[in-house]
């Protein structure tokens, strides 16, 4: 298995805010693991999320497009 996440979120933080626009579950569970553990790759977010690529592609691609959040390389972060 490629890049297992290391990192584990902080405990004392403050709940996360989801943005209004993100209406599908998914798509603010995504949004959520991101704020959580700052940044990610689309295997990281596969084999923690339990969701097929293909159905994370489209959630990551909407999430940039909305400016919400940034892909380098092969990681994904909140902007």
């Amino acid at each position: 298995m490629q890049g297992t996440m290391h990192t584990r979120p902080t405990a004392g933080l403050e709940a996360p805010t989801i943005p209004s626009e993100l209406e599908s579950p998914r798509a603010k569970l995504v949004y959520l693991f991101l704020s959580t553990y700052g940044e990610a790759t689309i295997s990281e977010l596969e084999s923690s999320l339990e969701m097929k690529k293909i159905s994370l592609y489209s959630i990551l691609s909407t999430l940039c497009e909305r400016g919400l959040i940034d892909q380098d390389a092969e990681r994904y972060r909140l902007c």
